[in-house]
């Protein structure tokens, strides 16, 4: 109960004991005030209900110190759009097309608008969704009433100097859609640039694990003449198993790509992963299962395939090696990295 609940309800209490002993002088002995307060008290509530015993604030606005109303406008509109967002990001964002306003001043807003948090971002979404008439199937009502934020989780720094030197792999659970099935989300992430691919499927399985990185991923690092040298994953069944029978691992021993596993019941050696998956189901999936509903795989990947678009050429990001450049382009400046630790491997006498 928080402290605004905490007073309306004693107020209540108040009211309920001066009718309950039919004195309400003896009312406001017992609860220590006067009878003035317990007549201000009795008027606002006949005259506004509930709304009327909640504490008034005395501050008062300063309009002037306000921002335009069109930088105000877009604010707003990004939180709609973007809910998941928080206020650098947007900030960030906002600056690209031209709107400066700061993370504080973006923050301002919201609370004006209640919109401070991700929820009511979510729950803002959703209202406005609603009234252009979309429906909803009963797992997207399930996934808003069980929308919450996570805890942060922080990974342990990892060994990565170019792009290609480290990607993560790891399986993502989508949902289940009706008259689909369960769907599965295959992510591989360059662990130095955080240039990311993502590919649906309605199994996980070993097949699905190689063909991501034969669809996506090796043909990106080719065209932009990068080796792999390393892949990070789990302990899945999808990416474990015998040398000489197991589709993922002879893909890789076919590439020449070293394959690591992380620590048994550590999920977070492999956190670049889980990171993005919090990412892409706040600024995907919740979004766009609130606006579209889909009988097939086909179109959610098309929309899932834009969004990655986005998040890897325009998206700012805020790691440690991006510094609020975007994946694309941190990739593109390391790759003279990459380039010159090539060279100096092949210069290498052999032993």
């Amino acid at each position: 109960m928080t402290t605004q609940q905490k007073l309306v309800q004693k107020k209540l209490t108040l009211l309920e004991l001066g009718e309950y002993l039919q004195n309400v002088s003896e009312a406001c002995r017992i609860s220590g005030c006067s009878r003035q307060h317990f007549y201000d008290i009795k008027t606002a509530y006949e005259s506004q209900g509930l709304e009327g015993l909640k504490e008034k604030t005395r501050r008062k606005p300063c309009i002037k110190n306000r921002v335009a109303p069109e930088i105000e406008q877009a604010v707003l509109q990004m939180a709609l759009e973007y809910p998941a967002y928080g206020q650098m990001r947007a900030s960030n964002e906002l600056r690209k097309q031209g709107v400066l306003i700061s993370s504080g001043g973006i923050r301002s807003i919201w609370l004006r608008h209640d919109l401070e948090v991700f929820k009511k971002r979510l729950k803002a979404l959703e209202e406005k969704a609603a009234k252009e008439g979309l429906v909803y199937t009963e797992e997207q009502l399930r996934v808003l009433e069980s929308a919450r934020r996570e805890r942060e989780t922080v990974p342990n720094e990892i060994e990565t100097h170019h792009p290609g030197y480290l990607l993560a792999q790891d399986t993502f659970y989508v949902g289940y859609i009706k008259g689909v099935g369960r769907i599965y989300q295959q992510t591989v992430i360059d662990t130095y640039s955080a240039v990311a691919f993502a590919k649906l499927y309605t199994a996980k399985v070993p097949l699905t694990a190689a063909d991501t990185l034969n669809d996506r991923v090796v043909p990106f690092f080719e065209e932009q003449r990068a080796d792999i040298l390393r892949i990070l994953t789990d302990r899945g069944t999808e990416y474990c198993g015998r040398l000489d029978k197991h589709p993922y691992q002879l893909y890789l021993q076919l590439h020449e790509i070293e394959h690591t596993r992380t620590k048994a019941r550590h999920p977070q050696t492999n956190g670049i992963c889980e990171r993005f998956h919090k990412t892409v189901l706040n600024e995907f999936y919740r979004s766009i299962f609130r606006k579209k509903i889909f009988s097939n795989t086909v179109d959610l990947q098309t929309e899932l395939d834009s969004w990655m678009e986005s998040y890897n050429r325009e998206r700012t990001h805020q790691g440690k090696r991006c510094q609020g450049r975007t994946p694309m382009t941190t990739f593109i400046d390391g790759l003279e990295l990459a380039r010159k630790a090539k060279l100096t491997t092949e210069e290498k006498p052999a032993a």
